[in-house]
């Protein structure tokens, strides 16, 4: 990963469904997690179920995050359904 760049990472049932466990992003200023979710959400197919319908967790750097949460070069963002009990 180079110092301009993010990487995202997809877990569970998003890494099935979207086909790909990781990919990587350029920064630019003021970036939020919500602002990735919602540019990915823009692609084709499966990718449009992260558009807000369904609840997304966020990691930042592997902190529990908010889409509002800014994210800068060298970040990790992770997102994953939420956990269910039974």
């Amino acid at each position: 990963m180079s110092n301009d760049s993010i990487t995202i990472r997809f877990f569970a049932r998003l890494r099935e469904e979207l086909g790909t466990e990781q990919l990587t992003l350029p920064a630019s200023p003021g970036l939020t997690a919500g602002d990735i979710l919602a540019d990915l959400a823009l692609r084709s197919g499966p990718w449009a179920q992260l558009d807000g319908d369904q609840p997304i967790m966020i990691a930042v750097n592997q902190t529990m995050s908010k889409a509002t949460t800014p994210v800068q070069a060298g970040d990790e963002v992770a997102f994953f359904p939420p956990v269910t009990g039974g």
